[in-house]
Order: C-alpha cells, then sequence, then structure tokens
C-alpha cells in the first residue's frame, strides 16, 4: 500500500492518505440520536481505531472495471434459485431489481409498493431497467448490488466492508453531534450539500439540488474529513447487522464505559420489527439516498440507519469500503 505522510495536524486527510482513499484518524465520538427515528437511540460514546476509507462510493467505472477483471455476475443479473424462495410466485423468479417509479397523482406513504417496483432485466448494468445504459453515468454510484456484491468487490481489491461505528464516525467528519455532515443546517444559506428529495414525495421532486435520480459522486463539497458523498445520492452497505435500536446491540458495560470498535447485533437477532415474523437477517445501511425526503424519510444524516435484507438490491442502494491497518503498520 502506498501512504504518503502529510504534516501533523491537516484536518482534510488526518495524517494519512492512500490512492483513493482518506485516513481517518482514530477517535470517540457520540453513535446515534435520540432525536429522530426510534432505532437511533440511544446515542452513545463510541470509540473507533483509524482506518482508511474510499474517498467516494464505488462508482459504475469502477465497478466495471472489477467485473471486467473478475467475470463477476451481481445478484440482480442471476435468476434466484426457486428452493430458496419456495413460496414465491414463479414469474418473478427471474434476474431483476427494484426500481423507483413515481406514481403520477398524489399517494399516502404507507404502501411502498405504489412507487417501488420489481423490475426483470433491472441491474447494475442497466439502471433504470432494460434498454437503459450507463452512458453518462460513469461517475455516478453504482447501484442494484446486493450485499454481496459488495463484499465481491471488497475482496477484489483488498478491502472491506465498513461497520456502522466506522461509517457514522467518518459521515461525521469531525462534527460531533451535528445533525449533518456539514452543520445543524440542511441547506445552509440556501445551498444543498446533498442529493435528497425537493417536494412532495413520491410523485413529484423539484430537483432543486440539480438531480432527480443519481448524481455524480463529488457533485457536493467533502465533509471535514475530506469523503464524499456520506449523505444522500445512494443508500450505503455497512458489515453490520441490524438490531432496532443501539440498546439491543450495546455490550453491558458500565454507563461510563465507552465501547471500542463495537459492531452491530447478532445475526440471529437481526430481524425487521416492522416485519413481524420475517426471518431474513438484514444488515445496516447508512446515509439516506436522492429519495429521501423530509416528509416521508428523514434519515440523510449520520446517525441515521435503515435495515436491509442481504438478497436486495435497488436503484437506490450502493456502498463504499474501507482498508483497516495493523496498529504495527500504521506510520507515525
Amino acid at each position: 500500500m502506498q501512504l504518503t505522510v502529510l504534516a501533523e495536524g491537516h484536518a482534510d486527510a488526518g495524517a494519512l492518505t492512500a490512492p483513493g482513499m482518506v485516513w481517518i484518524p482514530a477517535g470517540t465520538f457520540t453513535m446515534g440520536s435520540d432525536r429522530h427515528y426510534p432505532e437511533e437511540a440511544p446515542a452513545h460514546r463510541v470509540g473507533v481505531d483509524g482506518f482508511f476509507i474510499d474517498t467516494t462510493p464505488v462508482t459504475n467505472r469502477a465497478f466495471a472495471a472489477f467485473v471486467a477483471a473478475t467475470g463477476y455476475r451481481t445478484l440482480a443479473e442471476r435468476d434466484p434459485c426457486r428452493a430458496d424462495y419456495p413460496d414465491a410466485d414463479p414469474r418473478l423468479l427471474v434476474a431483476g431489481s427494484l426500481v423507483f417509479t413515481a406514481p403520477d397523482h398524489a399517494v399516502g406513504h404507507e404502501d411502498w409498493t405504489q412507487w417501488w417496483r420489481f423490475m426483470p432485466g433491472a441491474d447494475w448494468r442497466h439502471p433504470q431497467g432494460p434498454g437503459s445504459t450507463l452512458e453518462g453515468f460513469e461517475d455516478h454510484p453504482v447501484v442494484h448490488v446486493a450485499h454481496e456484491d459488495a463484499l465481491a468487490y471488497a475482496h477484489w481489491c483488498g478491502k472491506q466492508l465498513p461497520s456502522e461505528a466506522e461509517w457514522e464516525f467518518a459521515a461525521r467528519g469531525g462534527l460531533d453531534g451535528a445533525e449533518f455532515a456539514w452543520g445543524d443546517t440542511l441547506v445552509p444559506g440556501g445551498v444543498h450539500r446533498a442529493n435528497t428529495w425537493q417536494g412532495a414525495f413520491p410523485q413529484e421532486n423539484s430537483a432543486e439540488d440539480g438531480y432527480a435520480g443519481t448524481s455524480p459522486v463529488r457533485a457536493y463539497p467533502a465533509n471535514g474529513y475530506g469523503v464524499f458523498d456520506m449523505i444522500g445520492n445512494v443508500w450505503e452497505w455497512t458489515d453490520d447487522w441490524y438490531a432496532s435500536s443501539h440498546a439491543a446491540s450495546l455490550p453491558s458495560a458500565k454507563a461510563c464505559c465507552v465501547s471500542r470498535n463495537p459492531r452491530g447485533a447478532r445475526r440471529e437477532d437481526s430481524a425487521d420489527p416492522f416485519e413481524p415474523g420475517a426471518l431474513a437477517p438484514r444488515k445496516v445501511l447508512k446515509g439516506g439516498s436522492h429519495l429521501c425526503a423530509p416528509s416521508y424519510c428523514r434519515r440523510y444524516r449520520p446517525a441515521a440507519r435503515q435495515p436491509q435484507t442481504l438478497d436486495t438490491a435497488s436503484v437506490h442502494i450502493g456502498f463504499r469500503c474501507i482498508r483497516r491497518v495493523a496498529p504495527d503498520a500504521r506510520p507515525l
């Protein structure tokens, strides 16, 4: 790994950089929030070791290089196995993924199937379904990647997927306790700092931030650590199992003690409480997406989190990687 040592105290990249990555120095921060959705609580102190993180989400260009080198086929490009889904409609056991389609009239927010539909032929190469291409979207985040696809890419380039704590620490950019990755105001001075939804969700997106769908990964300013696009654009996979609150995965230590490099819940405890009886385990998604609106999904914040089944891919889920460095290998 090539490392470049910068002057001590640099705020933009800590003290270290690696190609395409930013060094996040070890630190302690307040993880979660007590002010928003219940799954974000309780806010608690967490410590993490230093690590490298991709400066942007993995792009279509980068993912295409991985596929060209390995011949990898994503989950959305493969027909599901009937044995894995014995109760499924056979007509749905075809390669495809979830695509957002805005309704042509106002609808309630109770039934997500009014704007999401499974589309055969939708995958990372064809983000809006058959006939769509990546032309002009090479520097947008890759989408329609399931958890195993993100892991395969990470392993190929000698990296890992972040834990939820690592991801959230990097997203905060050194602003401990701030609402957003840049401060406490969503649109400071009337300038958009992330790709989110403006207008009446799900039927009307005014695209005041410049984009109705995904945006190039450097379209908005980096945060205090020099990391781009941690908020909005696409949700990002982490490698932690989901729990319905932070309390479910916190160690039974004294309240005064700070958890170091925490990981999520146990796999068997990661079912979604909003889907009773659903046994499929879930990983944590972070960051929100271009489909997050103040009236529907105010999850374009570092503390926000969402469960996602391992076999789900969609037009608003991507990922980025980290690289952990052994203590004795960290340059001074």
